[in-house]
């Protein structure tokens, strides 16, 4: 009798959510949060800007600062479900959706945490874009109560490095990245100095080098939080110029 009444629980359980999540999140958890929505997707504080739209889509939303990590969880992926069990008339039951972490929103001193401060710590809170949003909820209700949990990032092609800066720094956003899709650390290597630097993380997704490259081909190994490496090698021609966007071959 025991053991049918714990199947019967597993079985509800499961039939709360419609999960669509891979085998390797299955350990993964979900977490009470809450979700707003704004017009127009932006890579924002991650350092997207226009190529948001081409990788991501409208598949985005700016994180609290609880969950921004300084823009460490920048390229992560959410799962996200209304909770229809707190708003019935607010929430489109049995529907989710995967999320990119694309962007910051910004804590509001100013409003209290029940009246507009939404992404005041130590509030976990999603503000989506609008399409995503309507996607779980209805757009009248403004705010509704979610839960959401960590998943892998399925991507197509490969990593990308967009290269900024000036002929003293290397700025380099790096995007469309698989698996765990945050990075924790990355290096660079010119092909004439032929040595792997460690590069510091500058804001967001960008990551910069103190070396003078230019006139070299680059290459880049990208390590994702869950400690996966990956090397993209001669990524750029030597004759790379600042602003470029370039396609690797490599994914996690």
């Amino acid at each position: 009798m025991e053991s049918a009444c714990l199947f019967i629980t597993a079985v509800v359980l499961v039939g709360l959510f419609h999960t669509k999540f891979h085998v390797t999140d299955a350990a993964s958890v979900w977490l009470p949060a809450t979700a707003t929505f704004y017009d127009g997707p932006t890579g924002g504080a991650c350092g997207y800007g226009n190529l948001v739209l081409d990788i991501y889509g409208i598949k985005t939303a700016a994180l609290s600062t609880a969950l921004f990590n300084n823009g460490a969880s920048c390229g992560g992926c959410y799962l996200i479900a209304c909770d229809a069990e707190k708003e019935p008339q607010w929430c489109l039951k049995g529907k989710d959706i995967t999320i990119t972490a694309t962007n910051f929103c910004p804590p509001n001193p100013a409003l209290p945490n029940d009246k507009g401060g939404w992404c005041n710590p130590p509030r976990e809170h999603f503000d989506m874009t609008r399409p995503a949003f309507e996607t779980i909820a209805i757009y009248r209700a403004g705010i509704v109560p979610i839960r959401y949990r960590r998943v892998t990032c399925r991507r197509k092609g490969g990593l990308r490095f967009t290269v900024n800066g000036n002929d003293y720094f290397e700025l380099v956003n790096i995007s469309n990245v698989g698996g765990a899709g945050e990075i924790s650390k990355v290096w660079i290597k010119g092909s004439k100095t032929n040595k792997w630097e460690t590069m510091s993380r500058n804001w967001g997704a960008n990551w910069q080098s103190s070396s003078y490259l230019n006139g070299q081909s680059l290459s880049f190994r990208v390590q994702v939080s869950n400690g996966k490496i990956r090397t993209a090698l001669d990524v750029t021609p030597s004759n790379w110029q600042f602003g470029q966007s370039f396609p690797s071959k490599v994914q996690f």
